[in-house]
This record gives structure tokens, C-alpha cells and sequence, in this order.
């Protein structure tokens, strides 16, 4: 990975929240860190949080899109034992120096604890897909050694920044060069923009570089079945009835869509969860298997997420719709099932990523993402089940 960085359209900025909109932009231009969404950053001074504000996306965000949050606000919640996310969402708001400014990212403690002024998180491919197997946190752990503080995997939000905070306590912050969250991203942080973020880029490209030695993509797939348009209609049609809307469906025949459709362990595969767990509100934690009669493998699925529901819910919870947003069709490629074009895109595009990970890690010794409860933790999260409960 290349620095997009330019010094001299950086010493037009005068102001460290334009050099902040500028390196958040440069690491939103790249799909391999962030997708849709994923990803915040920040900037601090001695009194007051600028984090990436809900509802924004690196790649074009601007100054409004920071949300300014008392730092000391924010610093004295990551001393507490307990907070649930609808209290510290309801905090953080009320303690932003703009009222009008967005929703805090949830990652807000977390940036508030770091000591410097400059912070950035990414979903970065390389990195969640090499933890993403049997022996990924020992890989990084010899591809970074002691400059970089490897965390396993806890729920994003007030519990994670409560692991950071107990788990940086004596640490010389001066010696990290960086933080990598098993199965879910990596923190790099300074006081000047520029080092944080090539920081991030250097420590990706490391990543990178060792998959590139160790792996190997397909780059086309002649053993396949051929669909036709009426099945794909007929497909199309039953998962609308299962969602309840209309549905636009993308075709995905890359090669490495089709190379995953072909594997005998496929099934195992799929169930073992996604690139990273925020990607579980946009496809479901597994998509369908079709092979053959359309309605019979719809069947499976929905009996699979009926499952997977009664195992980790509680009485609280209200459970989702039961269609996939996406199938593999065995032998053939993958589908993609939105409401709308806007949203088939988004989940290509997240299902595109999620393929090619899942192919690298079943080459550095197997996919293992989360267990299921992580997944839908995330999945059933307090706050989107409060906007089904209203």
C-alpha cells in the first residue's frame, strides 16, 4: 500500500482539523481499509475530541463531520466498570460543544484515551484477514513484535475501550507504534497527521506483503455451472417474499467467487462469520447455499438463522427478517440481494472483500472468524433493536 499523502497540498491547511479531514479522506480512498461507513478517526486538543460523527464516511467527510465532545467527558467514562451503549451514546451527545453536531462515533472513549493528538481506525483487510486464522494472532505477533499491542477481539464501544484503557495502564505510549484489534482493525496515532496516518500505511503494507508471499488469488475459474436468467429471476422472487420488498440482485462471477463456490467444505466455511464483525448488519452472519431447488436451499437458510437466533438471544430481543443478502450458488458464483441498487452495491462490495479474505486465510491454514455470540452481539446491538422497538 502506497502513501497517498502530498506535502505540499498539506501546507495549504492551516488548521489541524483541515489536516485531520484531509488524511481521513486519504484513508477512506482506499476500499481496503474502509468500506462503507467502517473506520473513524480524530483529533484532539487539550479540551476538546473531534471524532468522525455517525452518518459520515472517511472518504468525503469534512469538518462538520467531526463531532466536537468534551475530551474530559469522555476520558472519565473509560474509569468507570459499567456503561451499556444506549447511556454512552446518551453521554457523549450530551456532552458535545455543538449541539447540532452529529452522533459521536462509538469508538469515542476509546480515541479520548489515546495521549496524542492525531488518531486513526481502520477495517484493514490485510491485517483482520491474517487474524482471521488458526495461528493469526502469533503471525502478527512476529510481523510486528513489542511496538505494536495486539488485543484480542472484544465487542466495539464502551467494552473495548475498557479493555484499551485497562490493558494500556504503566504502557510508555511512546514505544507503540500502533494497536491491532484481533478480527476487527488497527489504531495508529501521533501528534502530527502525517506520521499517524503513514504509520497506518506502513503497517498494512506489512501485512500485505506477507500475504503476497504466502498466498496466491485466482484469476479465473473454467470449471462452473452455467444459470440461467429465469433462475436467477425465480431466486430473486422468493427472497423478496422472505424480506418483503422488492429486490435488486448484483451477480458476482469473479474468479474468486466462483473458486469459493467450488470448495468441498464450503458450508464450514460460510458459518464461520465474516471479514470483520460490523459487516454482520449488512449481509447476516452467513448467506445462503443454493444448490439446486431454489425453495429447498431457501428452507436451509432460514432454518440456519432460526438457529442461530435461539442460541444466542434472550428474551429482549426481537429477531430480523429471515432473507439472506447474499447466496453462493454452488458451482456458479455468488448473489446479491438489496432493497434498492444503493444497497446491492454496498453488500457486493462487502461480500467482494469478505470472498477474497476467506480464500487468503483458507491458504494460511483456514477461515476462523468469530464464534456466532460475537457475531450477534454485534448483529443485535441495544441500540439498532431500540429503533425496532419504537
Amino acid at each position: 500500500m502506497k502513501t497517498l499523502f502530498d506535502d505540499a497540498k498539506a501546507a495549504t491547511f492551516t488548521t489541524p482539523l483541515q489536516m485531520r479531514v484531509y488524511t481521513s479522506q486519504l484513508l477512506g480512498q482506499s476500499e481496503d481499509l474502509v468500506l462503507h461507513g467502517g473506520g473513524n478517526t480524530s483529533y484532539k486538543d487539550s479540551d476538546t475530541l473531534y471524532v468522525k460523527g455517525s452518518g459520515w464516511n472517511l472518504v468525503d467527510i469534512e469538518e462538520p463531520g467531526f463531532s466536537p465532545v468534551d475530551l474530559a467527558v469522555l476520558q472519565e467514562m473509560a474509569t468507570r466498570d459499567e456503561l451499556s451503549d444506549t447511556q454512552m451514546v446518551a453521554e457523549q451527545r450530551a456532552a458535545l460543544r455543538n449541539p447540532e453536531a452529529p452522533n459521536p462515533s462509538i469508538e469515542a472513549i476509546l480515541h479520548a484515551i489515546v495521549p496524542f493528538s492525531f488518531v486513526d481506525h481502520t477495517h484493514t483487510d490485510a491485517i483482520v484477514t491474517i487474524s482471521n486464522t488458526p495461528n493469526g494472532k502469533a503471525i502478527l505477533t512476529e510481523l510486528y513484535g513489542e511496538n505494536v499491542l495486539i488485543i484480542d477481539y472484544v465487542m466495539p464501544g464502551f467494552i473495548l475501550s475498557k479493555e484499551i484503557y485497562a490493558k494500556t495502564q504503566g504502557v510508555d505510549w511512546s514505544t507503540l507504534e500502533g494497536i491491532i484489534l484481533l478480527n476487527h482493525g488497527l489504531f495508529t496515532f501521533h501528534d502530527d497527521a502525517k506520521v499517524s496516518y503513514e504509520k497506518h500505511i506502513d503497517l498494512v503494507t506489512k501485512a500485505e506483503e506477507y500475504i503476497a508471499e504466502n498466498t496466491l488469488l485466482p484469476t479465473r475459474c473454467d470449471t462452473k455451472v452455467s444459470i440461467e436468467q429465469d433462475y436467477l429471476d425465480a431466486l430473486s422472487d422468493e427472497v423478496a417474499k422472505l424480506r418483503g420488498c422488492p429486490i435488486t440482485t448484483v451477480v458476482l462471477e469473479t474468479p474468486e467467487a466462483c473458486t469459493l463456490s467450488l470448495l468441498p467444505h464450503l458450508e464450514n466455511i460460510l458459518m464461520a462469520g465474516e471479514l470483520t464483525p460490523e459487516h454482520v448488519i449488512r449481509i447476516k452472519p452467513f448467506p445462503a447455499v443454493i444448490g439446486g431447488d431454489i425453495n429447498m436451499s431457501l428452507q436451509g437458510f432460514i432454518d440456519q438463522y432460526r438457529q442461530y437466533f435461539e442460541e444466542n438471544a434472550s428474551s429482549e430481543h426481537i429477531c430480523l427478517d429471515l432473507a439472506p443478502r447474499y447466496a453462493i450458488i454452488r458451482d456458479f458464483g455468488a448473489v446479491v440481494f438489496g432493497k434498492d441498487e444503493k444497497e446491492a452495491k454496498v453488500i457486493a462490495d462487502i461480500v467482494t472483500h469478505n470472498i477474497k479474505a476467506m480464500l487468503i486465510a483458507e491458504q494460511l491454514g483456514g477461515w476462523t472468524s468469530l464464534k456466532q455470540s460475537d457475531i450477534f452481539a454485534m448483529e443485535y446491538w441495544e441500540l439498532e433493536q431500540a429503533k425496532l422497538k419504537k
